[in-house]
């Protein structure tokens, strides 16, 4: 797949755009997809980056980073993709400013998004204003259920099964091995310290099988990810190793820090094949 980040970097020609952030690539977020390329023409992705709530200082966790769902993208089908970059210039656009200076120079013929789709400054623009400035704007019903919110809810409180049915795959954990305190040793098993990104979604603390990618080759990808309880550490704990618990606004506290105070975060992998060989 073909990924730009300016608009100039994709030839004018027509094009299918399925519009939207599209964070985590969920199953709504598929048939937006799927309607994109069945149109015949270009299917093209229109996504932004960072999203749009971050940029305008909300607080929001994403299922995957943009790497991967771009990757997700690219899977689908999508031949090429424009990724936005959502400033605060680009939040004050109009609408119809928007349409004149990311769709109509890439060629677009066809918009494709869920129904409930907005953009543009104070989130004025619709599929019905793109339909009178002459795309053929297609609403795309939305799937019953299915939101990149309602996963984040299901992520967030360890229901992962439940998160699994709704994106079409199980939940990730994107991050990078680092090392740790050493305390795997006394497991009898390997593990890993996995930093996240801050600005990813971690599920609740528990005990979770799954297969770990980049590591099959050593530890046969089957892992137990321990998050939150024995063997798992957050940068930004106190020195006598209790978390620090960040409060929402009403005072109750999920007991992981959302990365607002800058903390890299890790958690352990235990490569433990022999032990989940019936997950």
């Amino acid at each position: 797949m073909n990924v730009a980040r300016q608009v100039a970097e994709l030839e004018p020609k027509p094009r299918a755009v399925a519009l939207g952030t599209f964070d985590g690539v969920h199953l709504g977020h598929r048939r937006v997809l799927d309607a994109a390329l069945a149109a015949g023409s270009t299917a093209t992705v229109v996504t932004f980056d960072p999203h749009p709530r971050a940029a305008l200082g909300y607080g929001v966790e994403l299922l995957v980073p943009l790497e991967r769902r771009l990757e997700l993208l690219s899977e689908a089908g999508i031949e090429e993709t424009l990724v936005v970059d959502f400033d605060l210039e680009l939040a004050q656009l109009s609408p119809e400013a928007f349409a004149e200076r990311v769709l109509r120079p890439l060629g677009t013929e066809v918009v494709l998004a869920g129904s409930n789709f907005r953009f543009g400054r104070g989130r004025a623009g619709d599929l019905a204003l793109l339909e009178r400035l002459g795309f053929d704007a297609r609403p795309v019903p939305l799937v019953d259920g299915v939101s990149s919110t309602r996963i984040r809810d299901l992520v967030r409180s360890g229901e992962v099964e439940r998160a699994a049915k709704l994106l079409g795959r199980p939940p990730e954990l994107a991050g990078t091995v680092v090392a740790g305190d050493a305390r795997g040793g006394t497991l009898g098993f390997p593990t890993a310290n996995l930093s996240v990104d801050p600005e990813l979604l971690v599920p609740a603390h528990g005990i979770y099988a799954g297969f770990a990618g980049g590591l099959a080759a050593d530890f046969g990808a089957a892992f137990a990810l321990d998050v939150g309880r024995v063997g798992v550490r957050e940068r930004g704990e106190d020195e006598d190793g209790d978390e620090d618990e960040d409060e929402d606004e009403d005072g109750s506290s999920d007991g992981i820090s959302d990365g607002a105070h800058g903390f890299v975060r890790d958690y352990c992998l235990a490569l433990a094949p022999a032990a989940l060989r019936g997950c």
